[in-house]
């Protein structure tokens, strides 16, 4: 009589790790869930592991800190993002020129930043500081190499920031919220700026 393999028991780290990952995601929903309800300003160590169910303790040993919880909120926001403007189809993915990729990756960031902009900032003031947050290193990053790409080269590095300036959260929400912007016209403009500056070379 031929036996059948059992299958093997899950090893305690292999557990471990399972739980660990469970617990993170029901942090993650409940750190959404909070922010659903009271906005940024609502979600507090104390308040998630309430809602989470879980001591204060495996929240801090989770995400260091409030400011750890917020920037692994924001990445995780950021991972699809991310994935269309360095992957995805043209224009704002690779296979369009360097311009239309600029206009495109402008448009989609303004609608990032009214979709999740509280977040963003929260993220960032939580922080060390804007700069320190690596989403906005990639950004900084990819505007310059957009530029590399139509040729710009008087300082593509520094004109990156200048652009990137543009695309602050702080001052797009301000725009957009306390001056009735429409985020379509922000669009328009920052297709005009960065025609203007690849144009101008």
């Amino acid at each position: 009589m031929t036996s059948i393999p059992l299958r093997p028991e899950p090893t305690p780290a292999a557990a471990e790790r399972s739980d660990a990952a469970r617990n993170r995601e029901r942090l993650l929903l409940a750190a959404r869930e909070l922010i659903a309800d009271c906005g940024t300003e609502g979600l507090t160590m104390d308040r998630l592991a309430e809602r989470a169910g879980v001591g204060k303790g495996t929240v801090f040993r989770r995400f260091g800190s409030r400011a750890g919880l917020m920037l692994t909120l924001l990445n995780d926001s950021e991972a699809d993002f991310q994935a269309r403007f360095m992957f995805g189809p043209p224009p704002l993915g690779p296979g369009a020129p360097g311009l239309d990729r600029l206009i495109a990756f402008g448009a989609e960031r303004i609608a990032y930043v009214v979709e999740f902009g509280d977040l963003v900032l929260a993220a960032e003031n939580a922080s060390r500081g804007r700069f320190e947050v690596p989403a906005a290193a990639l950004w900084l990053r990819h505007i310059e190499v957009l530029l590399r790409d139509e040729g710009f080269d008087a300082d593509p590095w520094l004109m990156a920031g200048s652009l990137s300036a543009a695309l602050d959260p702080e001052r797009l929400l301000d725009l957009v919220r306390r001056h009735g912007v429409p985020p379509e016209r922000l669009v328009d403009s920052w297709r005009d700026l960065v025609t203007r500056v690849v144009r101008a070379r």
